[in-house]
């Protein structure tokens, strides 16, 4: 009996170890391979067509010229507010110097009244010249006469200084008013700066990572098509002049900022804005123009591109609200735009105002 059980439990104990072994084999057997077209789901197509990202870029880079001149707008207000603050500082000083001459010409004009009252009401030479002593009475004479030009003089003075410290007193309060008036301008072009970048980094955002590499192709194609346009147009054929010595100073400078980005509003030396990489290029080479681009064309002698050389300022768009710095070889370097870093570009790559020179 103990046997048959032994026998039993060892076929089951077979039986059990053979089902497993062929469960294992079976789950073991290779797989087919899948076809084709089950291996990946098939690439999903681009959701902008090539001219519909074109759209996209022409608003994007609207949308950042409009930037570009409100930066201006801010740039120069706060150069305005600049100067009128020290304006102030300097009537501020002139109040206080003239308030204490004042002082000093009310004492002396108190002194004479002094010493004419302990005198009976008569100056000194007054006196000498009631004398029946010739030569006292000529030293009297002489005596009143210059005592009555330094009271006049004195008068005229203190006059002249109280008419200067009301004029002092009415720029102080004029200035001010302008230094308030142009930190209005100042925060509401820092608001519409604001405003443009955020919806034009909206826009940008908004596209995948693919999209963006096309759009930045997009950028590129547009500004080589404009630069071979320009260069075929024969505009630089005749330039041939070489920079002086402030200007290869200025160019010097503005190359060395290669890579470092743009921020609206920024004169260095960790970033700039395109006026700000200009004016600072020049203040090194010892020549301070314009802060911003606008008053640079407005400020600086204008010059014909084909008289152009390394150093000069090109100004694009019609409102004057972007610069770059002429390297030579129908180059410029210059700040783009907000997500981009100083550069090398073409000189014709976007629509040129005009070029003017520092140094002239």
């Amino acid at each position: 009996m103990n046997r048959r059980h032994c026998a039993t439990a060892a076929i089951t104990l077979v039986c059990a170890l053979a089902m497993l072994t062929s469960t294992g084999q079976a789950a073991a057997a290779p797989v087919p391979d899948p076809s084709p077209s089950a291996s990946a789901p098939a690439a999903s197509p681009p959701r902008y067509s090539n001219a519909e990202l074109e759209k996209v870029r022409e608003q994007i880079e609207t949308l950042y010229r409009k930037a570009g001149a409100a930066t201006d707008a801010y740039n120069l207000a706060e150069e305005q507010t600049k100067k009128q603050s020290g304006e102030i500082v300097r009537l501020a000083k002139a109040i206080v110097d003239g308030q204490a001459r004042i002082a000093e010409l009310k004492d002396r004009a108190g002194a004479q009244a002094r010493e004419q009252y302990r005198n009976g009401g008569l100056p000194p030479g007054a006196q000498l010249a009631l004398s029946n002593n010739p030569k006292l009475f000529l030293d009297g004479i002489n005596k009143v006469r210059q005592s009555q030009q330094a009271s006049k003089t004195l008068l005229a003075e203190l006059d002249q200084t109280q008419q200067d410290l009301e004029t002092y007193t009415q720029d102080a309060s004029a200035n001010w008013e302008k230094l308030e008036a142009n930190r209005v301008k100042q925060a509401k072009a820092k608001k519409k700066i604001n405003a443009q970048i955020k919806a034009a980094e909206k826009l940008e955002s908004e596209l995948e990572d693919k999209e963006r590499d096309r759009l930045r192709q997009l950028e590129a194609d547009a500004a080589a098509k404009a630069q071979t346009a320009w260069l075929s147009s024969g505009a630089i054929k005749d330039v041939s002049g070489e920079a002086s010595a402030a200007g290869a100073a200025a160019v010097a400078f503005a190359t060395a900022q290669i890579g470092k980005p743009y921020v609206w509003g920024a004169e260095g030396p960790r970033s700039y804005d395109c006026s700000g990489l200009t004016s600072q290029a020049w203040l090194a080479a010892k020549r301070p123009i314009p802060r911003t681009s606008q008053e640079q064309w407005r400020l600086l002698p204008r010059i014909d591109i084909k008289d152009m050389r390394p150093g000069d300022l090109i100004i694009y768009h019609a409102d004057a609200s972007h610069v770059g710095m002429y390297v030579g070889d129908g180059a410029i370097v210059h700040a783009p735009r907000p997500g981009r870093n100083v550069t090398l570009a073409g000189a014709g790559s976007m629509k040129i105002l005009g070029v003017v020179r520092p140094d002239k």
